[in-house]
């Protein structure tokens, strides 16, 4: 099997290390890659968000799949055009994308599927946030409509911050409107169902942390770190959220014309109310991919492909390793605000040394010299596997002390307690 895989970020590093990993796979490509997919793939560049380009790489390299990574591809019609091609692809096309490029979108099809969800109001003018804000109270959740890579969402009760949160969303583009919430209290989970637009497979359940520094102190970030499995969530919450959620939304997205193919990622929050959905996503979710691929035993290619083709109540459901994983992220100085590039990255192999570790590269780069260094906000995702979450834990920090970045940060809380 030939396959393309879009994207550039440690997410598509784990997709690749799963996908080529199988030998069923005869040839893998990656646009435009990073250097750890370089090990493992061969990287094109091309750009991903272009829907000629990627249909013209996959019809040139023959592809019987193409996977997409991130959003924006999506957003912009990739899979649609492929599809018009005829080449199979995992990921939805443009319209039902809008799940995750649109939060007043995913609110509307929630609504019309019966979704447990936050109450929330969709404000174009200031009067109308400043209204929202006052009805809900604090905290204030207040979220960016469009795609904002993870960092469009401010949960805070200063409501003058969360005022100028939604205002700058107002700003930024003529008609835009932004999405004020009620508050979900509980922990936060976070699942991955594959869907062919009909079946719908839950992955294993994750828990990501979005806050930049322990504790869950400081701003939002796209993600510093994630474990899995979660063995203090309900051992029926897969089952749940499939029932209540994930298949209830693909049944209205089929019902309007526009079925949903590819990964529907639920956002969940366990509250003292119930399951309620905190928002999808229509990817994989980074950085609860690196962990929860980490455990996946069964064949990732054949799974992507049934979605792709339509015949996932074909194929037997996913099965996980007994062990657990834990990713922790290390960013760049100044993440998730002005970030400061080309610091030299040293000791990913001593890094791998340690039992169960696998390092992937998310905001990588060669300088000049060769040297491998930092080109965005989050650099690497250190994952490691485990006898359990606390193994897994400390193999991954052991991991993270051998490796090098001028300024880097992590948190230090990644899993801590579970």
């Amino acid at each position: 099997m030939k396959i393309l895989l879009l994207g550039s970020g440690a997410r598509e590093h784990a997709l690749a290390r799963a996908l080529a990993s199988d030998p069923a796979i005869t040839e893998l490509v990656v646009a435009p890659g990073n250097p750890g997919t370089a090990a493992i793939a061969t990287n094109l560049l091309i750009d991903p968000t272009a829907p000629q380009e990627v249909v013209e790489l996959a019809t040139q390299m023959g592809a019987d799949l193409v996977v997409v990574g991130p959003e924006a591809p999506l957003v912009a019609g990739v899979a649609d055009a492929l599809r018009e091609a005829g080449v199979p692809v995992f990921g939805p096309g443009a319209e039902a994308a809008r799940l995750e490029g649109s939060k007043a979108f995913a609110k509307e099809v929630m609504e019309a599927a019966g979704v447990p969800t936050a109450e929330a109001a969709v404000c174009g003018t200031r009067e109308e946030l400043e209204a929202a804000l006052d009805r809900f109270g604090a905290p204030h959740v207040v979220k960016e409509d469009g795609l904002a890579a993870g960092k469009g969402v401010v949960v805070t009760s200063d409501r003058e911050a969360a005022l100028a949160h939604g205002l700058a969303c107002l700003d930024k583009e003529g008609g835009r409107v932004v999405v004020v919430e009620d508050f979900l209290d509980g922990p936060e989970v976070s699942l991955f169902c594959v869907c062919d637009g009909a079946t719908v497979r839950p992955l294993a359940p994750a828990q990501d942390f979005k806050r930049l520094a322990d504790g869950d102190a400081g701003p939002n970030t796209g993600g510093m770190g994630s474990y899995t499995p979660l063995t203090w969530a309900p051992e029926d919450l897969s089952e749940r959220v499939v029932r209540e959620v994930a298949q209830p939304v693909v049944d209205e997205m089929a019902r309007r014309g526009t079925p949903f193919t590819g990964l529907l990622y639920c956002g969940l929050a366990l509250t003292s109310k119930g399951l309620r959905v905190v928002e999808f996503n229509v990817r994989f979710g980074d950085p609860e991919t690196q962990a929860v691929l980490a455990r996946l035993t069964s064949s990732l290619p054949e799974l992507l492909l049934a979605c792709a083709t339509g015949t996932l109540h074909d194929v037997e459901p996913p099965t996980w390793s007994e062990q657990a994983a834990v990713d922790v992220v290390l960013a760049a100085p100044g993440y998730p605000g002005t970030v400061t590039t080309g610091g030299v990255i040293t000791g990913i192999e001593e890094a791998e040394a340690v039992e169960g570790v696998h390092v992937l590269h998310a905001g990588t780069g060669l300088s000049d010299d060769g040297d491998l260094v930092a080109m965005g906000g989050r650099v690497l995702s250190v994952v490691a596997l485990g006898a359990d979450v606390e193994q897994a834990r400390q193999r991954a920090y052991e991991a993270v002390s051998r490796l090098h970045l001028d300024g880097a940060q992590y948190r230090t809380d990644i899993a801590a307690d579970r």
